[in-house]
């Protein structure tokens, strides 16, 4: 049985807590797209970059996305070349560096899926609640729900999903029962400590062909999700299509702003071209489950988190580098 998690903190804890080696040499875990920043194209790095050398701009952002590659460079590189980028824990530090410094603008690198959307979307109000008019995003914002259609259909290989509970948060368990009953899959919603996920694992199993969505995480998730954080996304965003890594562009699976915020939009529109550092990369076979980690050929040879070739082992919530840090095989 082929169970597929799409989320980076169940990657990140199904390795640390080593429940691969707890399961039948029958149950294989295979790794999703679920790492927000492993499914940024090089496009939207370089934008970053292109805008951090831009006078009187400043980009803003959190620390895995600093080491990521664009098409030549990382917003690592440029801020050595003099180019202007601040690593932060939260999008909101942008209000206090946006209120200080009115001669700058101050562009957020808004990447994340369902869970990280109504944080941007706080930032945006308390700019316009208080009247900071130097803030912008460059938005890579993507939905869960597509994603996961697109691997039943173009994979075909699993049986059953460990669905993310931080994201089940905002949008709710229901949100998977068309995919269930459209492909006759069990999901299960799940915490992120390793008995949770052992229970999650099991219920999977006993579901095997069937179409069914268990919510394992109640005491945050439920059937609906935060309505009212729905809502805030649905004022300032729209669906739209998104480039993925690894994937390409998949129709209705990201957000962007409206029209009525576009003064908030850094340039966001049509960042699709991702590039391929080394050939032998297997960034976009690993993100998608086609292959595991360790079967990449520069995985722990060329390609460690001291020297990444790609996006995977560069994120904490990557796949690829949590097979390493954690020694996993399986």
């Amino acid at each position: 049985m082929n169970i597929m998690e799409v989320c980076g903190t169940h990657t990140a804890e199904i390795s640390h807590c080593g429940i691969p080696g707890l399961l039948s040499e029958n149950i294989h875990l295979i790794s999703g797209p679920g790492c927000p920043v492993c499914v940024t194209v090089t496009d939207y790095i370089d934008k970053l970059t292109e805008l951090s050398l831009a006078p009187g701009i400043t980009v803003v952002t959190f620390g895995d996305m600093l080491r990521v590659m664009g098409k030549n460079q990382s917003l690592n590189d440029v801020k050595a070349l003099g180019g202007q980028v601040r690593m932060v824990y939260s999008p909101m530090d942008t209000l206090k560096f946006a209120a200080a410094d009115k001669t700058k603008t101050f562009v957020f690198a808004a990447v994340g899926f369902e869970t990280t959307t109504p944080v941007y979307v706080m930032l945006l109000n308390e700019a316009i609640k208080h009247g900071i008019t130097n803030i912008k995003i460059l938005t890579s914002l993507k939905t869960m729900p597509a994603v996961i259609d697109w691997v039943c259909e173009n994979q075909g290989n699993i049986d059953g999903f460990l669905a993310p509970g931080h994201v089940s948060t905002i949008t709710g368990s229901d949100i998977f029962i068309p995919l269930a009953e459209k492909y006759q899959l069990p999901f299960a919603v799940a915490g992120f400590g390793g008995e949770q996920i052992l229970e999650a694992l099991y219920a999977l199993v006993k579901c095997r062909g069937k179409a069914k969505v268990m919510n394992l995480y109640p005491s945050v998730v439920t059937a609906k999700g935060n309505e009212a954080a729905q809502e805030m996304v649905k004022k300032y965003f729209v669906p739209c299509d998104a480039a993925w890594r690894g994937i390409g562009v998949i129709a209705g699976s990201g957000m962007i702003l409206r029209d009525e915020y576009a003064a908030f939009d850094a340039g966001s529109a049509e960042l699709t071209a991702d590039h391929i550092h080394n050939p032998k990369c297997r960034c976009a076979q690993v993100l998608t489950g086609a292959i595991k980690p360790t079967q990449c050929p520069l995985f722990g040879t060329e390609c460690t988190p001291q020297a990444q070739q790609g996006a995977c082992m560069v994120s904490t919530e990557g796949s690829c580098y949590n097979y390493f840090v954690n020694k996993r095989k399986a």
